[in-house]
């Protein structure tokens, strides 16, 4: 059982990453989508209890962001991947550019 989680800032390709690497085998956890922290909760426990391969696709720039994640899934023997997307300043400006508008 796989726990991946992803560091980057915006734009730096982390869910285009994702759409290509993981996309048919692990569930996305997102807060963009999730909208709120108590969403994200109950599909993090979710995927735990049925020891279901995740990606955590936030910015999770700190190390006390990814502890919300990475404690739990220690605590049900997943294994532990980090991505770190370096930024390329310009290029995720433009990306971001293109991102939908939140409503």
């Amino acid at each position: 059982m796989e726990a991946i989680i992803f560091i980057g800032i915006q734009g730096s390709g982390k869910s285009s990453f994702y759409r290509k690497h993981f996309f048919n085998t692990h569930i996305r956890i997102n807060l963009d989508m999730l909208k709120t922290r108590h969403r994200e909760k109950i599909f993090l426990q979710a995927c735990l209890e049925a020891k279901q391969h995740f990606v955590v696709d936030n910015t999770n720039p700190t190390v006390e962001a990814r502890k919300r994640y990475i404690n739990p899934a220690k605590e049900k023997k997943f294994q532990i991947i980090g991505y770190y997307f370096p930024p390329d300043l310009e290029g995720c400006k433009k990306r971001n550019l293109q991102r939908s508008k939140k409503k």
